[in-house]
């Protein structure tokens, strides 16, 4: 999910999809397959027909599927798709965010160029926003003037009051200093908004970059330490007091790493909510002033605090009062300044850039309107989105999309009550949280009212503060409200999806609503190997080791027996060992523990989409009839379907850093993880007992 705001991903646990050319090559026929797939499972003769959706040039025939399906559904894509020198990774995503782009482009241009929509109208804004983010000339000319109150403010403290005055300010700028402040639902009272302080304040990726001492770490620690400099001696800091200052923000935030939880204990949602009246939260963290530092956030109101990482905030309270205060300034300098370096001039930004490659491997910059589309998105989401609907999203393709989540939910129905696992009691409790799931798909019912916030022409960095500023006052002024359930956490051209535990609601953006994820030219099998795979992974996520700790309000709530909660443990622990076990680079293991959430995602989204695609199929031709497009079953190609979306080449370094950071597990892991324990796999390409895709029967995992 977009990080639109990180105090709301963590309070929500709010969980995405996430992501990781057709060619007219010959096309197999059933006699190019019949050594490595089963016979059609009736006896009626089918024909056989060019399919839509699925491209077979793409397929490595000299791989057997039951080797590497991966390899054998994507090799010859994998060898003809370098990754371009601009990406870290390159994926059947990309095609699709490509296609996306290109019309997100022709809006903004069309926005940008028209000067007499009526003020304060979206595309006024929306057009604003964007020729500003592309006025290189201007965006020199007014270099950090927008910033430098901010700076001045900085400069101006005197004391520890001066400091948690400008921590609270920080929180409106959105850089998250120090800690993460902000509204979201009260995770065990789903009817409440509540106020919640978390951890927060580093500028690398992950705390355990500050804290390994392995030679990749110390890599990146090194890139950063030179980026620091080259940021303070831009500001008009000398040689030797930007290193110093370089040196000052490396140890402030290592010491909050220290006292950071890792991103697996962070996936625990009752040890992360710690809820304490304001008067304890104050006696606790005694150095943040937590009654004025609400009160200058607009939520003075508030009696209590659902605090996400005591031990932190206490280290960190220490720490305010322990180090020096110019220390905390030079810290406080940096975080204003980098947050917003895209919207600064050229060597700003080329600096922010050259660590970037450090971490992910990018070889160039990607080209400007890409960037700044992206920032017109995140700042006007919902302004831009309704202009990218008109014109991108049709009321046919959210009809459809709604027979297949119905279709999907009602085959996660019978997966629930088929379960030999569970029982009776757990049953009912699981059957009501899906009966109460929330479908949202394109786009709001209402739409944001941007009309607070001030866009102009004249500076990018300005809009983006002013952005920051009504983005900030947005959230908090949900506090002491009714809760939002029409609210949206991406917006609407975004190609990804949700679930959101809080809400019980799964969401799907009109951005993903399109090939390869939906065609509506497509055979079904390509679209429930495709979309509807992806609509049962977010189904699935509400009951996932996370998702499953939440009951049919959103509450957090245990309605498991204790018998089924340890048999669902069991059965989830064999998937982390499973994850844990593969090395996409030498030495390289995933972590199965931090992608647990999306590999069940993975396992109970492909089965339930399996089996919603067979009841399809029957309601559809009752004799059998089913035509076998390209030579492949449709089981065989609701697999390849699922496998093609996950195609992806990735650098070494975007590798290692998904691998520390990301829930997701690397792209061939998702494609060949769950096909690995479905029988319905190995009968679709019969797949012998000793072949590499198939797990041994005691080994095999399945939940849902």
């Amino acid at each position: 999910m977009k990080n639109l705001n990180s105090l709301t991903l963590a309070a929500v646990a709010a969980v995405s999809l996430a992501w990781a050319g057709c060619s007219s090559s010959k096309t197999p026929t059933t006699s190019d397959t019949a050594s490595t797939t089963s016979p059609a499972t009736t006896t009626t003769e089918v024909p056989v027909v060019k399919g839509v959706g699925l491209d077979p040039a793409n397929i490595d025939s000299s791989v057997q599927p039951c080797d590497n399906f991966f390899q054998y559904a994507s090799g010859t894509w994998l060898k003809n798709n370098p990754i371009p020198a601009a990406e870290s990774r390159w994926s059947s995503w990309n095609t699709l965010i490509n296609q996306n782009e290109a019309v997100m482009r022709q809006i903004l241009q069309e926005a940008a160029a028209n000067t007499s929509a009526a003020k304060g109208s979206n595309e006024q804004k929306v057009g604003y926003f964007y020729a500003s983010a592309m006025d290189s000339a201007a965006i020199e000319a007014v270099g950090l003037k927008p910033i430098q109150p901010e700076l001045n403010r900085i400069a101006a403290i005197k004391d520890l009051k001066g400091l948690q005055a400008a921590l609270a300010r920080q929180q409106m700028l959105r850089t998250r200093s120090v800690f993460g402040a902000g509204v979201a639902q009260d995770r065990k009272i789903s009817t409440q908004y509540a106020v919640y302080l978390s951890q927060g304040g580093l500028s690398l990726p992950d705390r355990d970059y500050y804290l390994k001492e392995d030679g990749r770490s110390k890599t990146i620690r090194t890139a950063y330490m030179t980026y620091l400099t080259n940021m303070f001696k831009l500001l008009g800091d000398n040689e030797a007091t930007a290193a110093r200052n370089a040196n000052t923000v490396m140890r402030l935030e290592t010491r909050l790493a220290k006292a950071s939880k890792d991103r697996v204990a962070m996936r625990d949602p009752y040890a992360n909510y710690n809820k304490m009246t304001v008067a304890e939260a104050n006696k606790q963290f005694p150095n943040m002033n937590v009654p004025g530092m609400l009160q200058q956030l607009g939520v003075g109101s508030a009696k209590e605090v659902i605090v996400g990482q005591p031990d932190f905030l206490k280290e960190a309270s220490t720490a305010l009062k322990s180090e020096p205060l110019a220390d905390w300034k030079t810290y406080l300098r940096w975080h204003v300044v980098s947050s917003v370096a895209d919207a600064l001039p050229k060597s700003f930004n080329d600096e922010s850039f050259r660590f970037t490659q450090v971490l992910t491997g990018a070889k160039e910059q990607q080209p400007r309107w890409k960037r700044m589309l992206r920032s017109t998105d995140g700042a006007l989401g919902e302004a831009f989105g309704q202009l990218y609907v008109d014109k991108a999203f049709t009321p046919e393709t959210k009809e459809k999309a709604l027979e297949m989540v119905s279709n999907i939910r009602e085959a996660m129905s019978e997966h629930i009550q088929q379960l030999e696992w569970m029982s009776a009691a757990t049953k009912t409790e699981a059957q009501k949280k899906l009966d109460a799931f929330v479908v949202k798909i394109g786009y709001p019912d209402k739409w944001k009212d941007y009309s607070a916030l001030n866009i102009s022409r004249e500076s990018f960095l300005q809009n983006t503060l002013n952005a920051r500023m009504w983005d900030y006052k947005y959230n908090v002024s949900k506090f002491g409200k009714p809760i939002d359930r029409g609210e949206w956490g991406m917006t609407p051209p975004t190609v990804n999806a949700y679930y959101n535990s809080s809400l019980n609601e799964i969401v799907f953006p009109a951005g993903i609503m399109q090939p390869p994820f939906f065609d509506p030219k497509a055979d079904d099998a390509v679209n429930y190997g495709g979309m509807g795979a992806v609509i049962g992974h977010e189904i699935t996520h509400g009951f996932d080791d996370r998702g499953r700790q939440s009951d049919a309000e959103g509450n957090l709530r245990d309605w498991w027996t204790k018998e089924d909660a340890e048999k669902f443990t069991q059965r989830a622990d064999m998937v982390g060992a499973q994850y844990s076990a593969f090395t996409p680079l030498d030495s390289v293991f995933v972590n199965g523990k931090l992608t647990m959430g999306e590999n069940l995602a993975d396992f109970g989204g492909l089965n339930i989409a399996f089996t919603a695609l067979q009841k399809q199929l029957k309601k559809k031709y009752p004799n059998g009839d089913v035509p076998k497009y390209d030579g492949f079953t449709p089981e065989q190609r609701f697999f390849l379907s699922w496998a093609q979306i996950w195609r992806t080449n990735a650098r070494p370094e975007y590798l290692r850093q998904q691998v520390l950071t990301d829930s997701h597990s690397p792209a061939q892991y998702r494609t060949n993880g769950p096909l690995m324990n479905m029988p319905q796999f190995y009968e679709a390409f019969g797949c012998k007992e000793d072949a590499k895709m198939v797990r041994a029967q005691n080994q095999r995992a399945r939940i849902w």
